[in-house]
């Protein structure tokens, strides 16, 4: 039987902090919150010297009816009470596999690396969402494990749990990992030309089909020449899909 201990790894376990480490993290929370206030995402930290939840935004996306103080307060209990039975069996397995790949990074290269993964909740009133988490290191201890991280979580464009991804900064790599084979294949990250990048930029902004032929001086009949080409190489069906695609992959950075 799972238990909320079995999220954190007895190889990260952060026994005890120098000064030095913990002057790291000064009014750090003032920044994250400022950013939850700009976004529609859920945010929210995780403490694994505490082994807990260090800040949960108001975000409604991630809460299932509570306020953010009560998820906050209930910690790992959260996700035994709102994801589903056969997610919660694949969140743990993403903390396994997730901290065996980061033990093989060199301590300097972790702090710049993401996992992304989806997993389903189910809110109060029955109906069940399929979330996309990335999770990414703030603070490491002297030794390079995770002391704190920050989580992001927003309505996933696929069509089932798991697509779990590892993303470097820098890197035009995308680790993903197998669940049928259980191992880790090296994908090249997906390359838009400039005018898909622009298509999918003033599609974001909100701007109709008409209204980005005139801003980028095209025809209507190019500009969906254009999105149909996007919609290819995504993999997605109409282009609330290809946004939420290239949010959660980081396709336009």
């Amino acid at each position: 039987m799972a238990s909320e201990s079995d999220f954190f790894s007895s190889r990260n376990t952060v026994n005890s902090l120098s000064e030095n480490e913990k002057n790291q993290t000064m009014n750090y929370l003032e920044a994250i919150k400022a950013f939850a206030r700009t976004t529609y995402k859920s945010i929210y930290v995780i403490d694994y010297e505490k082994k807990g939840f260090e800040y949960v935004s108001e975000n409604p996306l991630f809460l299932c009816g509570h306020t953010a103080k009560e998820v906050q307060q209930l910690g790992y209990a959260f996700y035994f009470k709102y994801v589903v039975e056969d997610d919660l069996d694949l969140l743990l397995k993403i903390n396994t596999i997730g901290f065996d790949f980061y033990e093989k990074i060199p301590v300097e290269q972790r702090i710049y690396h993401t996992i992304s993964y989806d997993f389903h909740l189910k809110n109060p009133d029955g109906k069940i969402i399929l979330i996309n988490q990335k999770l990414t290191p703030v603070y490491l201890t002297n030794t390079g494990k995770i002391w704190k991280a920050i989580c992001i979580i927003s309505l996933s464009s696929e069509k089932k749990s798991g697509n779990i991804k590892i993303y470097k900064k820098g890197d035009n790599k995308i680790f993903e990992y197998d669940l049928e084979g259980s191992f880790w294949k090296t994908l090249d990250k997906i390359t838009l030309t400039n005018r898909e990048k622009e298509v999918l930029q003033f599609s974001i902004r909100g701007y109709t089909i008409g209204e980005i032929s005139e801003a980028i001086f095209v025809s209507s009949d190019t500009v969906k020449f254009h999105r149909r080409k996007l919609f290819a190489k995504l993999g997605v069906a109409n282009i609330s899909e290809a946004i939420a695609y290239a949010t959660n992959n980081n396709i336009l950075i």
